[in-house]
């Protein structure tokens, strides 16, 4: 009983898969890039004072307060 193996070879697939990595390649470089630049400025500016940030044309952005009035809670309750 004799047989014949078939031999696969996926030199097409491998050809497609190198083709679309070089296609993307790019793009991967440049998001990468961009968010090196990103950090860097983020971590530059972490150190900066008040006063050279409003130099630089960045003004401190006011941190969000919660005011609570004081019969707030009174009015919540009787809504119940």
């Amino acid at each position: 009983m004799s047989y014949t193996e078939a031999r696969t070879e996926n030199r097409a697939s491998d050809q497609r898969l190198l083709k679309v990595a070089l296609r993307k390649l790019p793009t991967i470089v440049a998001a990468f890039t961009e968010w090196r630049r990103a950090t860097a400025r983020r971590r530059a500016m972490e150190v900066l004072t008040s006063d050279q940030l409003e130099d630089i044309g960045y003004s401190e952005t006011p941190r969000p307060m919660l005011v609570v009035k004081a019969g707030l809670i009174t009015n919540l309750m009787s809504m119940r």
